[in-house]
């Protein structure tokens, strides 16, 4: 795209999604110097990739629909590349390459664009992925909000290697990686909403360094990355795919002040709120110790934070101040279009 198409067209219009002259200067202008790379031909409808001979393909697929785009720690492009590889690298794999469906609302600033696609790049290099197909569409006024994105991941697992709830037992340690709930809060005070500003920033980054610490250390059940629904949701899913009763110490969860604030001043609770760069693990009870010093390695400020026992599948929570409750499974949606 010239610097004479570049001034003239700042909105996208529905010609950008026509398949003609405009679409094609987008794609050339916008998302090919931004995401080039050898594996990416623009020219042709499907791509073909290699797949090592000792290993398995793990494939995942995502849709992200953030609002604001941008947000204090990331954007709804840096967010679609952390979201999609850390649901590969929570299942043992090495993520490798990411396909991209971008649905665009008649309107958008091309510079909101182009920040965005940009901020997926950047994210896709530090995470050593690379974005190898794409597709483009442009939809009118009022039906988009902006901008969608749809990937799909795809890593490489050695074979045998297999994380599920339903590998967990009683007696089971649980940890995660670090404090929760900060995207949530994040993306909350970015709308603005309640009349709060802050410096608040989501975790959003790759799990993968995270996975791959716990990974050294035998025992290793169970992984999942925390997203919609935060902590609490996870548990509840461990619990009904065990049948055990997960019990967690409020005492030793990971919460930073200022998500804590936050929380208390509009009545949320940090517990379901998402995370978008920790991973909740499950580890046999004689390598837990093990396990957390292999994670603090890397997320310094990882915990263990409860365990797996007989009993109804539920999620109990001892509290700071000696008691118990009974977490209930999420029903409403506190906090919608988180990601």
């Amino acid at each position: 795209m010239t610097g004479t198409q570049r001034s003239r067209e700042t909105h996208i219009a529905l010609a950008h999604g026509n398949g003609g002259r405009m679409m094609r200067e987008l794609i050339e202008g916008l998302f090919v110097p931004a995401l080039a790379n050898p594996d990416l031909d623009v020219g042709a409808d499907a791509v073909s990739l290699p797949i090592p001979a000792d290993q398995e393909l793990v494939v995942t697929t995502d849709g992200f629909t953030v609002q604001p785009l941008e947000f204090p720690g990331g954007s709804i492009g840096s967010l679609a590349v952390h979201g999609t590889i850390n649901d590969l690298a929570v299942s043992g794999a090495t993520p490798r390459y990411l396909t991209l469906s971008v649905f665009l609302e008649e309107g958008l600033e091309i510079a909101l664009l182009r920040r965005v696609i940009d901020a997926m790049a950047i994210a896709a290099r530090e995470c050593g992925v690379s974005v190898v197909a794409g597709d483009t569409k442009v939809v009118g006024r009022g039906e988009c909000d902006g901008m969608y994105l749809a990937t799909t991941g795809m890593g490489f697992r050695p074979r045998g290697v297999r994380f599920a709830s339903d590998r967990v037992r009683a007696g089971d340690r649980i940890l995660v990686s670090g404090p929760i709930g900060n995207h949530g809060a994040a993306v909350m005070l970015a709308r603005q909403e309640f009349g709060l500003r802050g410096d608040l920033k989501s975790d959003a980054a790759s799990v993968a360094p995270q996975a791959q610490a716990l990974m050294t250390v035998k025992g290793l059940r169970f992984m999942r990355d925390p997203t919609r629904g935060g902590l609490a949701t996870v548990a509840h899913e461990l619990a009904r795919a065990a049948n055990l009763c997960v019990r967690l110490s409020e005492k030793q969860i990971p919460v930073d002040d200022s998500v804590q604030s936050v929380c208390e001043l509009l009545g949320f609770d940090p517990l379901y709120l998402a995370c978008e760069g920790r991973i909740l693990a499950v580890v046999a009870p004689e390598t837990a110790d093990a396990a957390l010093a292999a994670l603090r390695t890397v997320a310094p400020q990882a915990a263990l934070i409860g365990e797996l026992k007989v009993g109804s599948a539920a999620v109990v929570l001892s509290t700071s101040f000696g008691g118990q409750r009974s977490l209930d499974e999420l029903e409403d949606d506190p906090l919608p279009r988180i990601c």
